[in-house]
């Protein structure tokens, strides 16, 4: 039996009243699992038909899928591959409200370890701009981790806090996640640290933190531009009265009505200080009542008006004849149509790593960046390594030499493993000289390896490898 703070449960006793006994009940039924599709890699059709597991679509988002418990798919080589993420089903509707489109500029404000983030530059399909923000160094990397997994090439993943963050982009984004850092009550099911951290003061804590994460973001968003800001907790102090106070203080901003959502509650304007009626615009997800934790969303809407237009100082661009003349050989070696890599200004070199970012991308001189943009690879003596993050942006069919390996075949694991494959008796490769060899399972790159004298050399990295 799951040990509930008692402050916490007499507070929900209080709040939800004739609910009470439904909601802690539903602390003893067996969590939900979900993952969600990635659209940068495959399609619905192509992810259904070759899904192993056992899955049933989640309700409010069409990349989700609910999955037994009894199923690993975080042990699968598609995991590996970046065909779908790991997430919690009720977090899966914060991406399907903020609605992103292709083209468009997005921050994920509070990112780590990724699910957000990676959600929308699957709606992005690789057009636009998304930067990731986590302010702890160690979660970033996590974050930077799956940006690279899922083969996102238009992101950028900083370490900074919302206020030092907002003086670099101002009124910048058209649309803007605030996944805001919350007491966890919604994870309570499945966080046992969740539960011994919680106390009333701890939620008075976080509510304080909220409100000032959110003046952050507000001040990063374009005029007419949309803000969604999310916990994963029920308490009214971190949800309804953060909504609600900071509404007193900017008029400029208006709860967007988003209709009735499937199994999405409306908020509860009771729970408000003021009571304010337009607080039944924002949603809950309730355990007790649909298959998904505890989640609170308000999609929030700036208004239009004429603000100019916004003065962008670009990057220092790499200038070094030699590294470009570098990148571009290896790119014309490997690549069946180079024209999308070579037509371009926009690289940057990171110590001895090479980047290509974004058009979007801003002068970030004084920012704390871990991925500036798509990681291409490491200059080592006026040659270009590739890099890991390179071969899970890539297709197979753009590249002139790869290997396809079954995902239910023994080859496919001991490349996983770092072990070397030899050329001979592999069914489905396409290789003519020595040089750089995608690796793929079942048609969805994974790696890189090198061949040279009928040996495929192992290149996916030390630091992934499986045990």
């Amino acid at each position: 039996m799951i040990q509930l703070p008692e402050a916490f449960r007499e507070k929900m006793k209080r709040l939800l009243k004739e609910e009470y006994d439904s909601f802690i009940d539903s602390y003893e039924m067996e969590r939900v699992q979900g993952l969600r599709r990635n659209p940068i890699k495959i399609t619905q059709e192509e992810f259904e038909r070759l899904s192993p597991f056992h899955l049933k679509k989640i309700p409010w988002v069409k990349e989700g899928y609910y999955y037994s418990g009894q199923e690993r798919p975080g042990k699968h080589p598609y995991h590996e591959a970046g065909l779908y993420y790991i997430q919690e089903p009720s977090a899966m509707a914060v991406v399907e409200l903020l609605d992103p489109r292709p083209g468009e500029t997005i921050l994920d404000l509070c990112a780590a370890p990724g699910g957000k983030t990676t959600h929308i530059a699957g709606r992005l399909k690789g057009e636009g701009f998304l930067v990731s923000n986590e302010i702890h160094p160690a979660r970033a990397k996590i974050l930077s981790q799956n940006v690279e997994r899922l083969g996102v090439k238009n992101g950028v993943v900083t370490n900074e806090d919302s206020h030092s963050l907002s003086q670099y982009f101002p009124e910048f984004f058209d649309r803007i996640v605030v996944d805001a850092p919350c007491s966890g009550e919604g994870m309570f099911r499945k966080d046992e640290a969740a539960r011994l951290q919680w106390s009333p003061d701890h939620v008075n804590l976080c509510a304080k933190r909220q409100g000032e994460i959110l003046l952050n973001a507000a001040a990063m968003l374009k005029p007419g531009g949309v803000l969604v800001y999310s916990t994963c907790t029920f308490s009214p102090e971190e949800n309804e009265q953060v909504i609600e106070e900071f509404l007193l203080s900017n008029d400029d901003f208006s709860i967007e009505d988003m209709g009735e959502r499937q199994g999405l509650s409306e908020g509860r304007p009771e729970w408000s200080k003021t009571g304010r009626k337009d607080l039944k615009k924002t949603f809950r997800i309730w355990p007790h009542k649909t298959e998904g934790e505890g989640h609170y969303l308000a999609v929030l809407k700036k208004a239009d008006r004429d603000s100019g237009k916004i003065k962008r100082t670009e990057p220092e661009y790499c200038k070094d004849a030699l590294i470009i003349k570098e990148a571009e050989k290896f790119f014309q070696d490997i690549l069946v149509d180079p024209a999308s890599y070579l037509i371009r200004k926009e690289y940057i070199l990171f110590g001895d790593q090479l980047y290509l970012i974004s058009p979007e991308m801003i002068q970030f001189k004084g920012m704390k960046v871990l991925r500036p943009g798509l990681h291409i690879g490491t200059i080592k003596k006026n040659r270009l390594e590739p890099s890991h993050a390179l071969a899970l942006a890539l297709k197979k069919e753009e590249i002139r030499q790869w290997v396809d390996l079954p995902a239910a075949g023994g080859e496919i694991i001991r490349y996983l493993k770092g072990e070397t494959l030899s050329e001979d008796g592999l069914s489905g490769a396409q290789l003519e000289k020595k040089g750089w060899v995608l690796m793929n399972v079942d048609g969805y790159s994974i790696g890189f390896a090198k061949l040279a004298g009928g040996i495929l050399k192992n290149h996916y990295p030390k630091g992934l490898r499986w045990m």
